[in-house]
């Protein structure tokens, strides 16, 4: 028998069905849900909390000649269901299947990725201005903001722009209040919500001129619409931005996310959709490394806090807040609020621990430059999910922060190769206070201990061979795969050095004395080749005159889409047979070149 959510293959559909049907649709929305997320991961319980908004949103406004911008996009699977992709969740998160958020390569209904948060609402406002600027006025754009996105600047810088907008800029505002990002949203923000929940308090936003609702129920098909309805008709007959406050549970209709542990549920790997639990037991990856030797660090040192941008559990800082609560700061989606007030902690004279995803670590560039490495100060960066990071596609994977602070004077960076070096490189950071340090690691499990043959002025050698052929420098976690490669190579009776600098940038004067007795060096990174190691490296050489060639190793200035970690790199082509054939290339390559200039 077809089902009602077969039925729907788009928006239109859901103007057909009537109030029982469309309760029914919600409970069969649900069911599908938890079937395909917890047998491909991703987003569950943002998801199961917008059901019912997402029906409505669907039933009042017409998209995509109404564009609805989601915020943050991981909040978008119920709109992929109602935009003509169900078919196509089997294939949720992986390589050339559905996105984990909104795309534009997926669907018209889809307007911007918006996988970094806080960014929907300056979306709005420029379709908006747009619209009237070319005559479109029954256009209304929409923003759903919600998962603790509204404690991001970016969102009030937006909100000062559509409040004093006068009767030219008609949009709505749908603020998806769940009380939650991954754990409970915290700051002033979240305390006004409350209090506006409570009926206690004058919006805010009604104060910076918005029109605004009363908080409506989330789960309530008939008074979510209503709303939405008058929203959309104040919008048109004011020309006025208006904003609809929508109370809703994050995981709704499913036990294991609504429990006490619900920031647990907010993205999940294959899990046991009867209990919400995987059951492999799992490898111990670099996260939990870190969030074990920080915690430990943290009961030496008094004077270390740590700062959390909304991501207390996933950065692995859970440890650390049971046992020091009052001395880690949660800003919220703030990644450069977190990063400038690690500086005022540093000059306070603490030693500030700021852990934060590398693909959000862009958004605080500036303040990493000029708040903290122009004052030399000792704080501590460390950048979870650093290079390719896999299913979260192309906004997620952290393959510039090495180009991007490769540029910062002062700034000291570590790659760990394994957990032993994990725990090594994180006590030197955070015994540093010459200025500022970072460590990066990569989205995985840590993998076996890679120890060193021996030492050279800080720079570790992890294999080496009678022969002078190749030197290949090996970035973090990707040693493994360089020794690999070697042992291929070693196989074809080509030599090749391993070595592990540790600290990756800038780069140890000591690979240029090293690479002075190679025929070729190797550098081997997960990061966009541009302005990477591989680039320093080639920088140094040519400062010292160092004829010896670099061959750079690493991503291609692109976009990435979703896969395996392993999948994706392979295909960049930095695996170890792959990289073992590119350096038997590249030797023949030079030979050949060499005899030519013989022969001329």
């Amino acid at each position: 028998m077809t089902t009602l959510l077969e039925k729907v293959c788009c928006p239109a559909d859901l103007r057909l069905l009537d109030a029982d049907e469309l309760v029914a649709l919600a409970a069969e929305v649900r069911e599908f849900l938890v079937d395909a997320v917890c047998r491909s991961g991703g987003h569950l319980g943002p998801n199961l909390g917008v059901v019912e908004l997402t029906i409505a949103l669907h039933r009042v406004f017409d998209s995509p000649r109404d564009p609805i911008v989601w915020d943050t996009g991981h909040q978008s699977y119920v709109h992929k269901l109602f935009t003509g992709r169900r078919a196509e969740f089997g294939d949720l998160r992986g390589p050339g299947g559905l996105s984990g958020y909104p795309s534009r390569a997926e669907s018209v209904h889809d307007v911007a990725e918006n996988s970094h948060a806080s960014t929907a609402l300056s979306y709005v406002d420029g379709l908006a201005k747009a619209f009237a600027l070319r005559g479109e006025r029954d256009r209304i754009p929409v923003a759903v903001i919600g998962d603790g996105a509204m404690t991001g600047g970016l969102a009030w810088e937006a909100l000062n722009n559509i409040g004093s907008a006068a009767h030219d800029r008609p949009l709505v505002i749908v603020l998806n209040d769940n009380t939650r990002s991954y754990a409970p949203t915290v700051g002033g923000v979240a305390d006004h919500l409350a209090r506006l929940r409570a009926g206690t308090a004058t919006s805010v936003f009604g104060e910076l001129g918005l029109v605004c609702t009363r908080p409506v129920d989330g789960h309530d098909l008939e008074a979510l619409e209503t709303a939405l309805r008058q929203a959309r008709g104040l919008a048109l007959e004011r020309g006025r931005p208006v904003l609809v406050h929508a109370v809703t549970v994050k995981g709704r209709g499913y036990p294991p996310a609504e429990s006490d542990d619900a920031d647990r549920m907010h993205a999940v790997g294959v899990v046991d959709p009867a209990t919400g639990r995987t059951s492999r037991p799992s490898a111990p990856t670099w996260t939990a490394t870190f969030g074990d030797e920080i915690a430990r660090i943290a009961a030496e040192r008094e004077d270390v806090v740590a700062i959390t941008a909304a991501m207390l559990r996933p950065v692995g800082l859970h440890r650390f807040a049971t046992e020091f609560p009052g001395r880690v700061f949660d800003v919220g989606m703030a990644e450069q609020h977190a990063v400038t007030s690690a500086a005022g902690l540093a000059m306070g004279g603490m030693h500030p621990v700021v852990a934060i995803y590398a693909t959000f670590f862009n958004r605080a560039f500036d303040q990493a430059l000029m708040d903290v490495a122009l004052h030399r100060l000792p704080v501590t960066f460390v950048l979870d999910r650093a290079g390719v990071t896999g299913e979260d596609g192309a906004s997620h994977h952290g393959m510039w922060d090495l180009s991007l602070l490769n540029l910062v004077p002062g700034l000291r960076i570590a790659a760990p190769r394994d957990a032993t070096t994990l725990r090594a490189e994180l006590r030197e950071a955070v015994g540093d206070d010459t200025g500022p340090t970072l460590l990066r690691f990569p989205k995985s499990a840590v993998g076996r201990e890679l120890p060193a043959v021996r030492q050279v002025d800080g720079v570790d050698v992890l294999s080496e061979c009678a022969g002078e052929d190749v030197l290949m420098v090996s970035v973090g976690a990707l040693a493994s795969t360089c020794l690999e490669a070697a042992g291929i190579l070693a196989a074809q009776g080509i030599g090749v050095t391993v070595v592990d600098p540790r600290w990756v940038l800038p780069v140890n004067p000591v690979l240029a004395d090293l690479a002075a007795s190679h025929e070729l060096v190797v550098t081997v990174e997960d990061n966009t080749r541009a302005g990477g190691v591989g680039a320093g490296v080639a920088q140094l050489l040519h400062d010292r005159a160092i004829a010896t060639p670099v061959c750079s190793v690493g991503l291609l200035p692109e976009f990435l889409g979703a896969g395996k970690r392993a999948d994706l790199l392979s295909a960049a082509g930095i695996d170890g047979e792959s990289l073992a054939e590119r350096v038997a290339a590249e030797l023949v390559s030079r030979a050949e070149w060499q005899d030519v200039e013989v022969v001329a």
